[in-house]
């Protein structure tokens, strides 16, 4: 554990202090059904509003087990084909859904003027590991292969994600780096994701506890979804990166899997890929949802999106 206390925030200070002082249950204490609702109100709480978009459309594509629900985003009614974003949502492939996220949605779409399409993958401990990163996939390909439903046509795919939905950007990107889908993906932005084993690093034992992730809940969520310790679509340090594609690496310096990210950072930079890493000084896990409650947290969201732009202008 590190001897000097790390720099925060004061609008995210005020915001732990706030967490707190609310002394609610732990999410290893909740039911499954309280714990997502619990990550619902957060969200709802913390959270800009959502924006006005011209097209917010509920859609379904074909996956492994069933039918997919996707969330279509636009700020136009009518474009031509162009890069589209696919969106995993985090919550330890255990809570979140499309609306925990769909704020953050909305300012994709809006900020970045390209269509978003958030994917609702199939959760544990119902359906525990592989089947949300199957559905991620699945997802991914239908939209790549430019289907009617969109109304658009794709001519690269964007993956975007957080936390969990970060590891699912690398793995669906490895996927179709191995084979390849429809279309190329011209840029993947994985947002402090779980990338290698988070148990036993420095960032883990030094954020355990009171940076809104907690050790604790990391815990319940890997004894939820099952993952495979041996397996890269657990793990994507495990898988190749030598076809990974340009990437945007998102990690906060108060994570407690601070170090999982960095270590994907460092795979990618060993690999000769081209990428770009970005850790947010002073906030927590999560920092993307929670810009209502902790405002510098938009200015974050704002280089992220302008790093996108410069990122697809350059390999476009």
């Amino acid at each position: 554990m590190s001897n000097s206390r790390p720099y925060v925030r004061p609008d995210m200070q005020a915001f732990l202090a706030a967490i707190a002082a609310m002394d609610g249950p732990a999410l290893a204490d909740m039911t499954l059904e309280e714990a997502r609702q619990s990550y619902l109100t957060l969200h709802g709480m913390a959270d800009a509003p959502a924006r006005e978009l011209a097209v917010v459309r509920d859609l379904t594509c074909p996956g492994p087990a069933g039918d997919i629900p996707l969330r279509l985003y636009d700020a136009r009614e009518e474009r031509e084909a162009g890069p589209v974003i696919t969106f995993f949502h985090g919550g330890g492939f255990v809570i979140g859904d499309l609306d925990t996220h769909h704020s953050l949605c909305t300012e994709i779409a809006a900020k970045m003027d390209l269509p978003v399409v958030a994917v609702d993958y199939r959760l544990a401990p119902e359906h525990p590991f592989p089947a949300a990163i199957e559905d991620c996939e699945a997802a991914a390909r239908w939209i790549a292969s430019s289907p009617a439903e969109l109304g658009r046509g794709a001519t690269s795919l964007v993956l975007i994600g957080d936390s969990a939905g970060g590891n699912a950007s690398i793995v669906v990107s490895q996927a179709l780096g191995a084979t390849e889908a429809e279309v190329p993906v011209a840029l993947q932005i994985p947002l402090f994701p779980l990338a290698s084993n988070a148990f036993g690093s420095a960032s883990l034992d030094e954020f355990a506890e009171g940076f809104v992730l907690t050790k604790a809940s990391i815990e319940y969520f890997d004894a939820a979804y099952q993952a495979d310790p041996t397996d890269p679509r657990s793990f994507p340090i495990l898988g190749d990166h030598s076809t990974a594609p340009p990437t945007i690496l998102v990690t906060a310096s108060l994570d407690p899997i601070r170090d999982s990210g960095r270590d994907y950072a460092a795979a990618l930079a060993q690999a000769g890929r081209d990428h770009m890493h970005i850790e947010v000084q002073g906030l927590t896990h999560s920092f993307s949802n929670l810009r209502q409650a902790v405002p510098s947290t938009q200015d974050e969201m704002d280089r992220i999106f302008a790093a996108m732009k410069l990122m697809l202008e350059t390999n476009a």
